[in-house]
């Protein structure tokens, strides 16, 4: 983070903070006032990446927590498409003649979300849809 907004700075952009409503720019040439600015982009940046590590820890304890107290507690996300929805979608795909934007019309606003998501497997849509019990 700390590389791509000194990138950006040496560009001539401005970049300020939505919360602290900080503002950093290239523009102070006092060292100083660029060595603290620099201490502050490296503070940010350390506080969102340990913040970030502590989410996915969090996140997979809970999981993890929820596996091991019953089958059903812990699920996944609930499918947004049908079996018949994504069997249509894979006989379309089969297709070399149909393109994704007219899948994606035909089907729903956006079928390549779930494809994407599933990795276009076989097999995750089912093991997905037989957790949901559908």
């Amino acid at each position: 983070m700390c590389d791509t907004i000194r990138h950006f700075m040496r560009r001539g952009v401005v970049i300020r903070t939505v919360i602290t409503n900080f503002t950093f720019d290239g523009a102070t040439k006092d060292p100083m006032q660029q060595a603290v600015r620099d201490a502050l982009i490296a503070f940010m940046a350390a506080t969102a990446q340990a913040q970030a590590e502590a989410t996915k820890a969090a996140q997979r304890a809970g999981i993890e927590h929820a596996k091991a107290h019953g089958d059903r507690a812990y699920l996944g996300r609930k499918p947004s498409f049908t079996r018949a929805q994504l069997a249509k979608v894979r006989d379309m795909l089969s297709q070399e003649a149909v393109g994704i934007a007219r899948i994606a019309k035909e089907n729903r606003p956006d079928p390549a979300d779930d494809l994407q998501d599933q990795g276009c497997t076989p097999r995750a849509p089912r093991l997905r849809w037989l957790a949901w019990g559908l």
